[in-house]
């Protein structure tokens, strides 16, 4: 009962962290361009992440669950990857970078080398790989939503009517990337906890609470960075980018893949700013992001293994 207890607890607490760290992703870019305010975004972000989790949410959940390792872990090595990961995401969230939770996540489960349990290498380079494509296809599909939408939107002459268009869209791109964070992320906070014989839609509603939460609580950090660190971002830019980011990820969330909404995002703001031209990208402030992206998985992983065999070596 103890140890059921530890992990729901370690399970709530890798929620909160997507939450605080992820709710930039869903209402930075429409924060930044000045048209929602940060009070109505990360409200109507704590709603849609349950209801993506409790539709979809299972799909990573089984992923998490047994999709990379493929027996059950030890409850030490399930703490082991919640904790190291988490701890990474703080860290993170504190210094206002948009780091990918799903890789943190990822990267503490296949510290489950660490227990001699087989892992499923061609799982993990597969979403590796998505990895790498993700962002490059955001980035794409946000060049061509920017496009499309900027001809009739911008042939609209009267003022008000702009607005309630733009501000349509904003709203509507929004609700999409929370729903699709909450499809997809939910997965990495409560995946560790689908194969103990819970309801899988009562653990899907207990992790999107928990991203609610934490999007509640400590979502303002990052959201500053996506919002306005990258590049500067009009009402019709922001929709775009939340339209392509949204769209990314949901169709991963559907495969069961989990991939990074941050990554998501980032790319597809990048897309968007290429728009203006290289000069409007912030390189510097994107170079820093890929470091965290590339260091994510690789401390998770390394902090997971080690944690792991020290509780080991320390309750033999």
């Amino acid at each position: 009962m103890l140890e059921l207890m530890v992990l729901f607890i370690a399970g709530a607490y890798t929620g909160w962290n997507i939450g605080a760290n992820d709710a930039a992703n869903c209402i930075g870019t429409s924060v930044g361009s000045g048209l929602l305010s940060y009070r109505k975004g990360i409200l109507l972000v704590a709603v849609f992440v349950v209801v993506g989790a409790l539709l979809q949410g299972q799909n990573v959940m089984k992923t998490i669950g047994n999709g990379i390792v493929t027996e059950q872990l030890p409850v030490a090595a399930v703490l082991a990857a919640l904790v190291s990961a988490s701890l990474f995401v703080t860290l993170a969230t504190w210094f206002k970078l948009p780091v990918s939770t799903s890789q943190a996540i990822v990267g503490g489960v296949a510290g489950g080398f660490s227990t001699g349990l087989e892992v499923n290498l061609t799982k993990l380079a597969t979403i590796a790989q998505i990895w790498v494509v993700c962002p490059f296809l955001t980035g794409l599909l946000a060049f061509v939503f920017y496009k499309l939408l900027s001809f009739p939107v911008n042939k609209i002459q009267r003022p008000q009517l702009w607005d309630r268009v733009v501000g349509a869209l904003l709203v509507g791109s929004a609700t999409y990337v929370a729903f699709s964070l909450g499809a997809n992320d939910v997965g990495n906070s409560v995946g560790h906890l689908a194969n103990l014989g819970f309801s899988p839609r009562w653990l899907a509603l207990m992790g999107g609470g928990a991203l609610a939460l934490g999007a509640l609580s400590f979502g303002h950090r990052v959201t500053e960075t996506v919002g306005s660190g990258i590049t500067t971002l009009d009402p019709l830019s922001a929709s775009a980018a939340q339209l392509a980011a949204a769209l990314g990820v949901h169709f991963f969330s559907v495969l069961g893949i989990p991939v990074s909404t941050s990554q998501s995002v980032v790319g597809a703001v990048v897309g968007v700013g290429l728009v203006h031209g290289v000069r409007a990208i912030e390189r510097r402030r994107v170079l820093e992001i890929l470091g965290g992206w590339v260091a994510t998985p690789t401390v998770a992983g390394l902090v997971s293994f080690g944690l792991y065999r020290l509780t080991l070596l320390l309750f033999r």
